[in-house]
């Protein structure tokens, strides 16, 4: 049997500091084994947020060593034990208590992005017809389980708060999800381009690597999005063609 030391974060809406816990790690325990332990022992009054414990919730999504991880799918063995483990809560977001931080933020981002909007059902059953590579293409997307990781590791609201500006990794994939549909009729690239901040994204692909589903969320839905808004306001060539054909031209500067 092992003892580990936790500085665990302690206090409410913004203030406070770490408290150290030592405590016994046995064979096959995650972080939030050790965290709930530590309440049962030694922290009543700790709070803390969390429900499957099989990384399918993502409840207890928090800051194990600087790092944005579900604690639940963080395993002891993991990290090296001769020195303190630091869990605290996610930083792009308002502190509640402890480890626990207010994630309301992100449903009300999801409520502005335009909903899925097929086309008329062209098989006389009112069924539609897609091919199976359209369909795996959007499939990764839907296994976003909104721990909010890649929200909280993305440096534009980590580091520069640009929570007004910018909806972040999680909401490029579920408008990726809508774009990419071969059943979707809806233009979301002018809001994309505009209130939504896709161009505020330097693909560091430090959401990709912290995405408990494996999700590709740069190389996948950031970057097409990106290619297909350069496509739409940037490209001279469809410029062009719209200009000869008597369409409107759209500045880079509007919508």
């Amino acid at each position: 049997m092992t003892q580990a030391t936790f500085r665990v974060w302690r206090g409410e809406r913004g203030s406070g500091s770490f408290s150290e816990y030592r405590t016994e790690i046995t064979e096959g325990m995650v972080v939030l084994d050790a965290i709930h332990q530590i309440q049962a022992e030694q922290a009543g009054d700790l709070a803390v947020r969390w429900n499957c414990k099989a990384g399918k919730c993502g409840s207890c999504s928090a800051e194990v060593n600087g790092m944005p991880r579900l604690m639940c799918m963080t395993r002891m063995n993991q990290l090296d034990l001769s020195e303190p483990i630091t869990v605290e809560p996610m930083r792009a977001f308002p502190h509640v208590r402890d480890l626990v931080t207010d994630v309301s933020w992100n449903f009300e981002v999801k409520k502005q992005i335009r909903k899925f909007t097929p086309r008329t059902p062209e098989a006389a059953d009112g069924s539609w017809r897609m091919q199976q590579v359209d369909v795996d293409r959007v499939q990764e997307f839907r296994k976003c389980i909104e721990c909010f990781l890649c929200q909280d590791v993305c440096h534009v609201l980590r580091d520069h708060n640009r929570h007004g500006e910018f909806i972040g990794p999680r909401f490029f994939v579920y408008a990726a999800a809508l774009e990419m549909h071969p059943l979707d009729t809806a233009n979301r690239l002018p809001a994309l381009k505009n209130a939504h901040g896709l161009g505020y994204c330097n693909i560091t692909k430090c959401c990709t690597r912290v995405c408990p589903e494996g999700i590709t969320i740069t190389d996948n839905a950031i970057i097409p999005l990106k290619e297909r808004v350069v496509d739409e306001f940037y490209d001279p060539i469809v410029r062009l063609v719209r200009l000869f054909r008597g369409g409107k031209t759209t500045s880079p500067g509007t919508t």
